[in-house]
């Protein structure tokens, strides 16, 4: 029998930890009602409400209303590349680039010298061409260098937010970047996207509600495509013009292969703003460096969470620069800009074909296709037609998306016409013996 004790809200919530720690209490647990809680311990009501309130704040439970107090679990959260699918199946579930348009490394690596404690955190030409290159905010502002777009986003909310503040986010979005915000403990306020990007009724619903930070992708959005237009963009600044304080956090992280051009939402009066470009789609995945312009309370707010005891690896930073700065990259990402073009086009044109619409955006590496079918009947109708897509609710925090997410960075037109034919069986046809219907 688990039992809490505690006669003080701290006790009672250090008394609860404890359990959750040892295992007593595994995630999915109900504790005891307030009332009843009170009663057994012989305190007052409001002393258990506020030992669960400590509890909530920390990210042990989750308070849940009239449904109870639960304890909170780490969500699951799944990467890129990874497909449930068969190995013999098509993998159109990966979000990956096409490694044949990812440009060379092997000059980028030349002229390394070895870096040691002590160094500046960041490569030289890396900051130069930052600083050329990242468009500014409502200031000039600094940069700086992280591990990734994920990692800024990440640093950039630890850096201002405390556990259980309220972030608005894209849903459907980039599920890497749900799981931060969970993992983070903060609240997550979905923020609805259409063609241009994300709604500006939306983003007004959400700066009402409190949120104290604003997640938007500013093109390529993943996994829908969209992106944000020039009147979008002076839509959802002028909502947060009147927000100054609220942290504002653009993700640019298709920049340098973007059929779109770049806008940013950010105000001129905004105080904490920040401006991610990561290279992981156009220099390659294994390349962990995203550069960022923000203000400068901010960069120093990072500097002192990623400073010179730990910095990002001057080696990948100095390829990533080696890179950005070759005639041979231009090059290179001007083919891969209008290949991915062809690619989507490819899909989009099958799947017409069968009558099947998409999304009505057109940017990154993959199309995002509503289905008025369950959508795990579609991925799992795909993976035995040999091509393995991901479903939409691994970008959402609802049950289901009502979509799929198919990468075409690599799909071929027989696969392009082989995937539309299914998936038109698929959603055309009732399920019966052999067909996995899930409701």
């Amino acid at each position: 029998m688990v039992i809490i004790r505690g006669e003080t809200a701290a006790d009672i919530a250090d008394s609860v930890r404890v359990l959750v720690q040892r295992g007593d209490l595994p995630p999915g647990a109900t504790l005891p009602a307030i009332r009843a809680l009170a009663a057994d311990l012989g305190v007052n009501r409001n002393t258990v409400a506020a030992a669960y309130a400590l509890l909530a704040a920390a990210g042990v439970v989750d308070a849940r209303g009239r449904a109870g107090t639960t304890v909170r679990g780490l969500p699951e959260v799944g990467g890129e590349g990874q497909t449930s699918a068969a190995t013999t199946a098509v993998n159109l579930a990966s979000g990956n680039p096409d490694p044949a348009l990812l440009p060379d490394w092997a000059q980028a690596l030349t002229g390394y010298t070895p870096v040691l404690y002590g160094a500046d955190p960041m490569d030289p030409r890396l900051r130069d061409w930052a600083l050329q290159n990242l468009p500014a905010g409502p200031g000039p502002g600094r940069v700086a260098v992280t591990g990734g777009a994920v990692d800024a986003v990440e640093r950039l909310l630890a850096a201002h937010l405390v556990r259980g503040d309220a972030v608005a986010a894209e849903d459907p979005g980039f599920f890497v970047s749900v799981g931060t915000l969970r993992v983070g403990g903060y609240r997550t306020v979905g923020l609805d996207v259409d063609a241009h990007g994300v709604t500006p009724d939306s983003l007004r619903a959400a700066l009402a509600a409190g949120v104290r930070a604003v997640v938007i992708t500013s093109r390529a959005q993943n996994p829908t495509g969209a992106g944000l237009d020039a009147e979008r963009a002076g839509l959802l600044r002028d909502a947060l013009a009147a927000y100054p304080d609220v942290l504002v956090v653009e993700d640019d992280h298709f920049s340098a292969i973007a059929e779109s051009g770049f806008h940013s939402v950010i105000a001129p009066g905004t105080t904490r703003w920040a401006i991610v470009r990561s290279v992981s789609k156009f220099l390659g995945p294994d390349l962990r460096v995203a550069v960022l312009r923000a203000d400068a309370g901010t960069i120093a707010r990072l500097e002192t969470r990623l400073g010179r005891p730990s910095w990002v690896s001057h080696l990948l930073q100095h390829v990533v620069a080696g890179l950005l700065t070759s005639p041979d990259t231009a090059v290179r990402l001007a083919e891969a800009r209008e290949v991915y073009r062809q690619r989507r086009d490819l899909l989009a044109e099958a799947l017409a074909g069968r009558g099947i619409a998409v999304f009505p955006a057109g940017d990154g590496l993959n199309l995002w296709i509503p289905v008025a079918v369950p959508e795990q009947q579609v991925v799992d109708g795909l993976a035995r037609a040999g091509y393995a897509v991901r479903a939409g609710s691994a970008f959402t925090g609802s049950a289901s998306a009502g979509a799929v997410r198919v990468t075409t960075a690599t799909i071929t037109a027989r696969q392009a016409t082989g995937v539309a034919g299914a998936l038109h069986a698929l959603t055309t046809t009732p399920a019966g013996p052999g067909r996995a219907a899930h409701g």
